[in-house]
C-alpha cells in the first residue's frame, strides 16, 4: 500500500474515532481523569497481605520489630496509600482530603474483626478440605482463601459507601482467581469455597455462617436485559447457616432463601426458595453405552 492510500485510510478512522469519543457515554477523551490507580491498589493488597499474615508474605527485616510496631508500622504505610488512592474519586478539597482520611482510619479500626474473620474462614478451609495437610498451605497457596481475604477488606470499603476501588479489589481476585464475589455481598463467618473456578456471587446476596461453595456455583440475579436495581432491593438468593452448595448449582434472584442446614446437589438450578433441614438434587441422568468396536448390521 502507498503511502498516500495509508495516510488516508488512517484519517478517515481516526475522524470516526474522533466522533465516537464525543458521542460516548462516559468521558474518553481531554483532561486525564482523576480516578484511582490500580497498580497502587494493587500494592496496597499486598500491603494488607504483610499486615494479616506477617510470617508469610511480611519483609524479613521489619519481622525483627516486636508485633505491635510491626503492625503499626504496616497500618501506617496502608493509612498514607489508601487515603491518597481514596481522594483520586473525589475532587481535590481540603474537607475530601479529611474525608479520604477518616474512611481509612475506620477501615483500619476494622483490621482486628477482619483479622478474627479470617482466622475463622481459614479454619473453614482446612476442617472443609481433607487435602488441606496445614494451615499454611491454605494461606499460601489457595485461590478461594486468597478470594475471601480480598473480599472481607472490599466490602468494608463498599459499606462505607467509597466508589470504584472495592470493586477493582475483587475484579483483582477475580482476574486471578475465576471467583467472582461482588464486594456489596454480605458474607457470614467460616465461609469456605473448594477449588472456586467459576464461583459467582453477587451484589446483594446474603450468606450465613459455615457455609460452604463449591467451584461453578452461582448466587445470581433474575432480571431482564437492561433493567437497573432498585436501591435497596435484594436482587440476589440469600443462604441461611451450614448450607452446602455443591458445584455447577444456579440459585437466582432474591426472592430465593435457603434455609439453613440445606444441601444444594450439583447442577440444581433454583429460582424457588428452599425450606431447613433439606436435600436438593436432580433426577440422576440416563446414561447410554455403546461399544465402539460392534460393527452395525447390514
Amino acid at each position: 500500500m502507498d503511502k498516500a492510500k495509508r495516510t488516508e485510510l488512517i484519517r478517515a478512522a481516526a475522524l470516526t474515532m474522533a466522533g465516537q469519543y464525543n458521542a460516548a457515554a462516559l468521558p474518553m477523551y481531554g483532561d486525564a481523569l482523576r480516578m484511582p490507580n490500580r497498580k497502587a491498589i494493587i500494592e496496597i493488597i499486598r500491603s494488607f497481605q504483610r499486615l494479616l499474615f506477617p510470617v508469610y508474605y511480611g519483609e524479613k527485616h521489619l519481622l525483627k520489630l516486636p508485633p505491635e510496631q510491626y503492625s503499626a508500622l504496616l497500618m501506617e504505610r496502608i493509612f498514607d496509600d489508601l487515603s491518597a488512592q481514596i481522594l483520586l474519586t473525589m475532587e481535590e478539597t481540603e474537607t475530601n482530603r479529611q474525608r479520604a482520611e477518616e474512611l481509612t482510619a475506620r477501615l483500619l479500626t476494622r483490621m482486628p474483626e477482619i483479622q478474627r474473620m479470617l482466622q475463622k474462614d481459614l479454619d473453614a478451609f482446612f476442617d472443609g478440605d481433607p487435602a488441606a495437610h496445614n494451615r499454611e498451605e491454605v494461606v499460601l497457596s489457595y485461590p478461594g482463601f486468597f478470594a475471601i481475604f480480598i473480599y472481607r477488606i472490599a466490602h468494608e470499603l463498599y459499606v462505607m459507601d467509597v466508589p470504584m476501588i472495592p470493586r477493582i479489589m475483587t475484579e483483582y481476585a477475580h482476574t486471578g482467581t475465576g471467583i467472582d464475589i461482588n464486594p456489596g455481598a454480605t458474607i457470614g463467618e467460616f465461609f469456605f469455597i473448594d477449588h472456586g473456578t467459576g464461583i459467582v456471587i453477587g451484589e446483594t446476596s446474603v450468606i450465613g455462617n459455615n457455609v460452604k461453595m463449591y467451584q461453578g456455583a452461582t448466587l445470581g440475579a433474575l432480571s431482564p436485559a437492561g433493567m437497573r436495581s432498585v436501591p435497596g432491593e435484594r436482587r440476589h438468593p440469600k443462604v441461611g447457616n451450614n448450607v452446602t452448595i455443591y458445584a455447577g448449582s444456579t440459585l437466582l434472584g432474591g426472592a430465593t432463601e435457603i434455609g439453613d442446614n440445606v444441601v444444594i446437589g450439583g447442577n440444581a438450578f433454583l429460582t424457588s426458595s428452599v425450606e431447613a433441614n433439606t436435600t436438593v438434587s436432580i433426577k440422576k441422568p440416563e446414561m447410554s453405552f455403546r461399544d465402539k468396536n460392534r460393527k452395525t448390521e447390514g
